[in-house]
């Protein structure tokens, strides 16, 4: 590998976006920890149990990115990135309720620590505090983009719950439930930095890149479910199949396993009759009938239209991180 090839294989722009906007980004978490005081202590204890567990915000900082590429002064968008990043929280808490997690960013999840009953009501009182930072922007699109993804992410929830325990799923209904549950906020929170920086006529393409981006990023992270080590990857390796998740890898494999193969994922998947080494055996099984090979081309074909959003924009150093972001995410894959 050349020396040019591996400095960019090395680059990081998140990390770079991250500290090109720190400033933005401070006064994000001053917001949150402003907006996450209550009376009631295990309010604040749980959401800041989450919130500060190491997550990257990914979602504030691509509304910040999407203003700042427009505006150089004010902070016209800050109230909305921890909008944007209360949406995604308490969605993270609502989720691992579902999904009986039991480990998330490297850390105990709240509802393992403190109960269902009191992450989900928490994750509630988080989409309020969401909808009343989003009314302080005193700017009614930006309010219905917002209240639309949210109510997006809720239908993407119950859709992928009524897909559960089904191995024939078709994949245009699994992306359905990517679209909803993920891409739709990552387009909502690119779409709001513009439209705070009164650029109407840039939003659009903006929206687009988030919703591709979105779309290829949670695609790679299904795969990394089965791949990654726990530490990269923020949780348990294998969740998804101990959880009986029937996510894309697995819905692009099953149609072009053998029988003796579709009986094994039916009895690990669907009957939750598993043992120490069927993660293994479903890896190999996966890797064999190209689950993770065609996901990642639909991951690469997401990330291509991305890409291919951006292109009308103007010139400008975010832009080349923002452009950055889509291969950062691929390279994230097996």
């Amino acid at each position: 590998m050349s020396v040019v090839a591996s400095e960019k294989k090395d680059f990081d722009p998140l990390a770079s976006l991250r500290t090109l906007l720190h400033q933005d980004l401070k006064g994000v978490d001053q917001i949150i920890d402003c907006n996450l005081d209550s009376s009631i202590s295990l309010i604040p204890t749980i959401g800041r149990h989450l919130i500060y567990a190491g997550g990257k915000r990914l979602r504030p900082l691509l509304t910040i990115a999407s203003y700042r590429l427009f505006e150089d002064s004010g902070d016209g968008a800050i109230g909305l990135a921890a909008a944007v990043e209360f949406i995604h929280t308490a969605t993270l808490l609502h989720d691992d309720v579902i999904d009986e997690s039991k480990l998330r960013r490297g850390l105990p999840t709240a509802n393992d620590v403190w109960g269902n009953q009191a992450s989900v009501l928490v994750g509630d009182f988080l989409f309020a505090r969401s909808f009343q930072l989003m009314i302080e922007s005193n700017n009614s699109d930006v309010l219905k983009i917002l209240a639309a993804a949210a109510a997006c992410i809720s239908e993407g929830e119950v859709l992928q719950l009524s897909l559960c325990h089904n191995l024939d799923v078709k994949v245009e209904d699994s992306l359905r439930v990517i679209e909803a549950k993920t891409a739709t906020l990552f387009a909502a929170a690119c779409q709001v930095g513009a439209l705070m920086a009164n650029q109407t006529a840039h939003a659009s393409a903006l929206r687009d890149y988030g919703q591709n981006l979105g779309m290829a990023f949670q695609i790679v992270d299904d795969i990394l479910d089965y791949c990654a080590n726990a530490s990269r990857l923020g949780k348990d390796v294998g969740d998804d199949f101990r959880e009986g998740k029937i996510t894309l890898p697995v819905i692009l494999a099953y149609p072009h396993c053998q029988d003796d193969e579709k009986e094994f994922l039916r009895k690990t998947l669907i009957d939750h009759h598993q043992t120490p080494n069927d993660l293994l055996r479903a890896l190999e099984i996966l890797h064999k009938r190209q689950g993770f090979t065609k996901a990642y081309d639909l991951a690469a074909t997401y990330s291509e239209k991305a890409r291919q959003a951006l292109g009308p924009l103007p010139a400008h150093p975010i832009k080349d991180l923002l452009n950055g972001l889509i291969d950062h995410s691929l390279q994230r894959g097996c």
